[in-house]
């Protein structure tokens, strides 16, 4: 069956726009990725409104690649000026930047984007024989499945908001409270709706760009200032694979790892980078030198950060829940095509998943050459004044939103949640759990409706399924969970009196 999928797919791939997608998609996530400020998620929130005119499959293939090459290249600026261009590169620049102090920058890069081509790659392999499996397995969940799972989906990606869990559920009710706005999907009825653009419920493609994209324009011009410095020398890289030989088995174990831990959604590049780091530190035989250039260190955040980009799409194919911020995006963007992700995808569109697996697989090779080759050009990307990557992005945010609807509502719609951003940003609320909530909301409610009807109104209906109980148990721990750790320390016992 992957077979046959293999070739309906590469049938479907067979023009050069697919192609035009795919490097297209490698270059412009090495140039965003390159960018401090700029990530994945508002990458792909950008350039959504302009594959309208493309088909599903070159859109795709076009978003997951830049998915791909921009958690890759948010390494260089941390390396070479401790700058991470996304959030997970912090973890890199741990070892890294130290190493380039050192003088080895060419090593470290060199290290960092082989690391990056085998953690893709064995990613990619883990995914193809996961996804399938879980999605063959899914093809039997009803209503109340489908809602157990969604309600797993959104207690996991309330942890996205960093430390404060508190944040987290405010961003996600927030988001769910979003997600009531609009017409009934049961009965019809129009529910909190003070303008008839609102009827079909919020834009998720205007609000995604506000959140992700407009709001850190804001953050830009606030920190236009604030400049890099620039290189005096820039590094020689070679791609001598002999220096990967002495760290074989950290790689391995850091792509594997970075793969498991991104499967569940919520955890993605950053988690996944921060628990591999740690596991290698404490198996080393060196975990003092951690911190202070030890390749080790450097190896195992960025495989385990490239390995979580295949790790975070199995579940948004196989289960239709997004296993990060930027496939919550995805998932906007293939359901503006008409494609909804989940176990009838491999059925209904199995052109889109394996042509995902391709994409991945071919564009491995090509980002591999490109950092090897283009580390002088990406490290001048890095310094292109703040201000002027700002009004650029600003306004590619205001056309996408308009070219979304050809409606001026879609444009004050991305500016209302390009501020509310801005300020959950200043409150140090993520707006990922916000996307996500705006995905699952309705998900959890339809199906939530549907198993009442089915039951005649008896809630007894979600715990007479194994599996539903078990995703609804292990939801509610992954809630209580946090206020659990953070309970107060029993105070300690008074010493006895001297008297």
């Amino acid at each position: 069956m992957i077979g046959q999928g293999f070739l309906f797919a590469l049938h479907h791939m067979e023009s050069w726009d697919v192609v035009a997608g795919l490097v297209g998609g490698t270059l412009a996530g090495y140039c965003i990725g390159s960018i401090p400020g700029l990530s994945s998620s508002i990458g792909i929130a950008l350039l959504i409104p302009f594959t309208y005119g493309m088909s599903p499959i070159t859109s795709i293939v076009l978003l997951v690649t830049l998915y791909m090459a921009t958690e890759y290249a948010g390494a260089i600026p941390a390396i070479l000026m401790n700058t991470p261009g996304v959030p997970a590169a912090a973890v890199t620049a741990l070892d890294g930047y130290q190493m380039r102090l050192k003088g080895e920058a060419g090593a470290a890069l060199t290290m960092s984007i082989l690391s990056a081509g085998f953690a893709s790659i064995t990613g990619t392999l883990l995914l193809i024989g996961s996804s399938t499996w879980i999605a063959s397995v899914a093809l039997a969940f009803g209503p109340v499945k489908y809602f157990a799972i969604a309600v797993l989906g959104l207690s996991m990606v309330s942890s996205l908001s960093g430390d404060s869990m508190l944040k987290g559920f405010i961003g996600l009710f927030f988001g769910l409270a979003v997600a009531l706005i609009g017409t009934d999907p049961m009965d019809g009825v129009p529910r909190y709706v003070f303008n008839d653009n609102l009827l079909s419920g919020v834009g998720f493609l205007p609000a995604l760009i506000g959140l992700f994209a407009l709001s850190s324009v804001f953050s830009l011009v606030e920190k236009s200032a604030d400049m890099p410095a620039p290189l005096k020398k820039l590094p020689s890289v070679s791609g001598q694979v002999g220096l990967m030989r002495p760290y074989l088995g950290p790689l391995a174990r850091s792509s594997v790892l970075g793969f498991l831990v991104s499967v569940i959604p919520g955890h993605g590049a950053t988690i996944s980078a921060f628990i591999s780091y740690g596991f290698q530190k404490r198996i080393s035989k060196r975990p003092e030198t951690f911190g202070h250039g030890n390749p080790e260190g450097l190896i195992a955040s960025e495989a385990a950060a490239n390995a979580s980009v295949p790790g975070a799409l199995a579940p948004m194919l196989s289960l239709g829940i997004p296993g990060s911020a930027s496939t919550a995006v995805l998932i906007g963007a293939l359901t503006l095509h008409g494609v909804q992700p989940g176990p009838l995808l491999f059925t209904r569109n199995p052109e889109i998943p394996y042509s995902i697996f391709i994409a991945l697989i071919v564009t491995m090779p090509l980002m591999v050459a490109l950092g090897l080759a283009g580390t002088r050009l990406w490290v001048r990307v890095t310094q292109v004044p703040r201000s002027m990557i700002a009004g650029l992005v600003g306004a590619m945010c205001l056309l996408g939103s308009y070219a979304s609807q050809n409606d001026l509502f879609a444009v004050w719609t991305t500016i209302f949640f390009g501020i509310l951003g801005y300020v959950l940003q200043k409150a140090k609320i993520h707006p990922a759990p916000i996307v996500l909530a705006l995905v699952l909301g309705n998900i959890t409610e339809s199906n939530f409706r549907r198993s009442l009807i089915t039951s005649r109104g008896h809630l007894s209906i979600f715990v007479t399924h194994p599996f539903a109980v078990a995703c609804l148990l292990v939801a509610l721990a992954v809630f209580l969970a946090p206020f659990v750790r953070r309970a107060p320390a029993a105070a300690p016992a008074p010493a006895p009196s001297t008297h």
